[in-house]
């Protein structure tokens, strides 16, 4: 299945949050074209580890060599180089854009108008076309010309002051959260998009901010009560209110889910305690807010002899959401992503022999009309100039040869 394989985008991104978004739509079976700098390309992909011919090494050896980060982030995209600081250069870019239905881009807020590639510049050669730009700040406000990755923006943003311990310091969310997170925003924005320009004809501009995302993502949360009531912000493993969080077996740690008086109830009964619930501390709710950490502790004192498997088996028989703490690497080895397709076997564009050690995250959502298409693996720089350049602009191979002595591509 492949609704987007009428689409064309074309991509001048960047280390993770706009690479994710090309690979996101090429998932769906766009045609999806990454513009590169000659000679160096993505900085990503001089970003270690590598693979080559002599197997995966922090320092790249050979030419050959593409970075593991690259090709987590360039599934089914293809690479062409072209300067878009020379005049040529960005005559042909417009020439791509014109027979483009998307274009996106990650740079520096104001960098892609300084080219003369801004989106007045676009939509002058392709009115109809959907441009996104995505950046730290967004393309407004007094923040839009900051420099900023994912760990500025979640400094930034508040959502560190959620995480970590209560007497602990802020602490960031292990996974790029605003890199990964805005490109899905992103994505269906720009099907949104795309329908509205079915209906009207009309292209626009889209500017996503980073900061935005988390923002969004973070008052999910009623946080302006919690502070108005004065509960901890930061929670840690456990949540602010109720007796939900992570507990200490005897071969391992559980999170249990205990956000209501019937689960804490049932909770306390099958573990042979129903009397516990009727305890001078614990029978209102208001009480249980005030003794939170003597209620925690007695849950972990009746929890303590249990090891994980008869804990799940006992708390899951009366309805209490409960489940052991993995490690990442009982992750990977969990045969549930590989059936799903939600963790895959990683590949490079140029070999049909997986990267090994090399895992590469799938799509987590099944569609009953058909499986997605299989992506090819990440591409060397500049693999498909030949394929682009002759299809969409007519150009031979001695032309192209030309552009590439003079650094056009």
């Amino acid at each position: 299945m492949k609704p987007l394989d009428d689409i064309r985008v074309l991509s001048v991104t960047v280390f993770l949050a706009g690479p994710f978004l090309s690979m996101t739509l090429a998932r769906f079976g766009a045609e999806v074209i990454k513009v590169e700098l000659p000679n160096t390309g993505d900085p990503v992909r001089s970003s270690g580890p590598f693979h080559g011919p002599k197997g995966i090494h922090k320092d790249r050896q050979t030419e050959d060599d593409l970075s593991i980060r690259f090709l987590k982030r360039s599934e089914g995209v293809k690479s062409v180089t072209l300067n878009l600081k020379d005049a040529e250069g960005r005559q042909m870019f417009l020439e791509l854009a014109k027979q483009s239905d998307v274009l996106i881009e990650n740079l520096s807020p104001g960098s892609m108008t300084k080219l003369g590639l801004g989106y007045d510049e676009v939509s002058n050669v392709n009115p109809a076309i959907i441009y996104c730009s995505i950046a730290g700040y967004g393309q407004t406000g007094p923040y839009k010309e900051l420099p900023a990755h994912d760990h500025q923006i979640q400094a930034m943003s508040g959502i560190m002051d959620m995480n970590g311990d209560n007497d602990g310091p802020p602490t960031r969310i292990g996974v790029f959260v605003g890199d990964l997170v805005t490109p899905l925003y992103c994505a269906y924005s720009i099907l949104g998009a795309l329908r509205h320009k079915e209906k009207s004809g009309e292209g626009q501009y889209l500017d996503a901010s980073m900061i935005d995302t988390l923002a969004t993502l973070m008052f999910m949360e009623p946080m302006e009560h919690i502070l108005a009531d004065g509960l901890p912000v930061r929670a840690g493993n456990d949540a602010r209110d109720n007796a939900t969080g992570l507990y200490q077996l005897t071969d391992g740690d559980v999170i249990i889910t205990v956000g209501t008086p019937a689960r804490l109830k049932a909770l306390f009964t099958a573990l042979g305690k129903p009397e516990t619930m009727e305890n001078s501390r614990f029978c209102t709710a208001e009480l249980r807010l005030k003794n939170l950490d003597a209620l925690r502790a007695t849950i972990q004192t009746q929890l303590s002899s249990y090891n994980c498997s008869d804990a799940i088996a006992l708390l899951e028989g009366v309805g209490v959401p409960i489940a052991r703490v993995r490690t990442i690497r009982e992750a990977i080895d969990d045969q549930h992503f590989r059936d799903r397709g939600t963790l895959k076997p990683m590949y490079r564009q140029d070999s049909p022999v997986p990267v090994e050690p090399g895992v590469i995250s799938g799509f987590p959502v099944r569609f009953s009309g058909g499986d997605l298409p299989e992506l090819e693996g990440g591409a060397k720089l500049g693999h498909h100039n030949e394929e682009v350049y002759e299809k969409l602009l007519g150009l031979n191979s001695d032309t192209l040869a030309d552009l590439k002595g003079r650094g056009v591509i």
